[in-house]
């Protein structure tokens, strides 16, 4: 019998089944019974990798949005004369990362069979033969280049306003296509040495490090890279006085960092939940209708309730340090909830989370201090945000991961978080990951940007950032407009007044306004 062309129907089923002592009728009513439970399995099995594969597309869109919050929230806290100049570097971020992702960045991370250490299957590399015997598709390296570039576009952000655009350029792809790869292999890759997901199960201190949407691999990794970079380049012109007093500069529009705070906050949903990768998957039996979705929504649930306790926070307690409510302080804050619950958003509980958020609140507050007293210059205090907050997301996920979801998420009894009553080995290896990730990111990005600032290829010349680079190095403003209360532009400077009428006849009488 053709089994592959045959349907199944009641008719031909009444048929077969008619004789039941006929032994041969028999043997081909078991065939084609098997043959339609086969073909109904195989379009099950086609159904559910549909299903999870147009999640991770749709999780890798969002993640790209973030892109655009990004672009928006660098804009709108750089000087308006900086703002194509930053805006361009969010494109180059996205694009060089593309290339240099697809040719070298995505084979390191997860080129497999590989060593402990970095990735190196040939097939990987330019996506040669890939996703062929791979076990993934084409969505995962979307999703893993979103990743890739959301560090890239970090660093940016410490060195706006200074640097040169070839700098960019180099930094860029170099952070995408080596540096960032390599952590990602170590955490993320199933042959990484530290990585919760080890497929030998030869986990560091039999746990692996937890980093599940990448607190560590991507905010600390962008976050220490701008760190090295801006103290490199050192402050901007202005940002501190003679005496050393800190002077703001404030950026040129809160509106920008607002919207580009809630594309972020959109975008999150497919950094955190998305990281799943599936979300067809059964867990307890014995609950009906919990699975992996349901391990998804609560990881957007956790996600959101950090950030927000973060945003509450901040808000007060720069209302009580500064005597203020300030829109600006409340985003970052906000950024810094999510860049803290990035780590363990899928394994602890949402009360959980608000600790997580209050706690990266007063982390952020602390680096900026540190930063002032140092005379430290970071134009959106990326290195703090995401580099400091996303070391207290690492070891928060030390502390408060719970059994039962660390044992859904990874497979197999593991150990959880000291305070949920796991032992210290979950800490112990969150501890490491932050040792190797500073370590690691120190020795390939900082001599980069020395290097880079010894050829004089790194900070532009005092006179063009004085000047603006929209109007020195990408032939003029963003912004087109004749402001008439912008006292620069007249050749009296800032003695210039405006003329007002002082009653309402037809001819004014000039009075001065400084």
């Amino acid at each position: 019998m053709d089994t592959a062309t045959t349907s199944c129907s009641s008719i031909d089923l009444a048929a077969l089944l008619s004789s039941s002592s006929n032994s041969t009728s028999s043997l081909a009513a078991a065939a084609f019974l098997c043959s339609q439970i086969s073909n109904i399995s195989n379009k099950l099995s086609d159904t559910t990798y549909a299903v999870d594969n147009t999640y991770l597309l749709f999780s890798a869109y969002l993640a790209f949005a973030m892109q655009l919050g990004f672009a928006m929230l660098c804009a709108g806290s750089v000087r308006a004369k900086n703002t194509m100049n930053i805006m361009l570097t969010n494109v180059l971020d996205a694009a060089a990362g593309a290339i240099s992702y697809y040719l070298f960045g995505f084979a390191f991370a997860f080129g497999t069979p590989s060593n402990g250490f970095i990735g190196r299957h040939h097939s990987f590399f330019a996506l040669s033969s890939y996703p062929e015997n791979s076990g993934s598709d084409f969505s995962f390296f979307l999703y893993q280049w979103a990743f890739a570039i959301a560090a890239a576009g970090i660093t940016s952000g410490s060195i706006a306003e200074r640097t040169q655009f070839v700098a960019y350029l180099i930094y860029s792809t170099f952070l995408t296509g080596f540096v960032y790869p390599t952590v990602s292999h170590w955490f993320w890759s199933t042959d990484g040495w530290a990585s919760a997901s080890r497929s030998d199960n030869n986990l560091l201190f039999g746990s692996g490090a937890i980093d599940f949407a990448g607190s560590g691999v991507v905010h600390m990794v962008g976050g220490i890279a701008g760190l090295w970079g801006a103290l490199v380049e050192g402050p901007r012109i202005g940002r501190f006085d003679r005496s050393g007093r800190s002077v703001a500069l404030r950026g040129h529009s809160a509106s920008l960092v607002v919207l580009g705070t809630f594309l972020l906050w959109f975008g999150w949903y497919g950094f955190n939940p998305g990281s799943f990768l599936t979300i067809l998957k059964g867990y307890d039996k014995s609950r009906p209708y919990y699975g992996q979705w349901s391990a998804v929504g609560r990881t957007a649930v956790t996600t959101t309730l950090s950030g927000c306790t973060s945003a509450l926070t901040t808000l007060f307690s720069r209302r009580l340090l500064a005597g203020h409510w300030n829109v600006i302080d409340v985003c970052n804050g906000l950024l810094g909830g999510f860049a803290a619950i990035t780590s363990g958003c899928a394994v602890v509980e949402p009360w959980a989370a608000i600790v997580c958020g209050f706690v990266a609140s007063w982390v952020l507050i602390g680096f900026n201090l540190l930063a002032k007293k140092y005379k430290y210059d970071d134009p959106l205090e990326a290195a703090q945000l995401h580099g400091g907050c996303g070391g207290w997301g690492l070891v928060f996920t030390g502390l408060f991961a719970t059994k039962r979801y660390v044992n859904e998420v990874y497979i197999g009894d593991r150990p959880y978080g000291l305070l949920m009553g796991g032992g210290g080995k979950l800490l112990a290896a969150q501890i490491v990951q932050i040792i190797v990730i500073v370590g690691w990111v120190t020795v390939t990005m900082g001599p980069l940007f020395y290097g880079l600032h010894k050829m004089n290829l790194l900070r532009i010349s005092a006179e063009d950032e004085m000047a603006g680079m929209d109007m020195t190095r990408h032939g003029g403003f963003a912004y087109a407009y004749n402001d008439e209360d912008d006292v620069s532009t007249k050749p009296w400077g800032h003695l210039a007044g405006k003329v007002e009428p002082t009653s309402r006849s037809s001819t004014p009488t000039p009075t001065l306004t400084v």
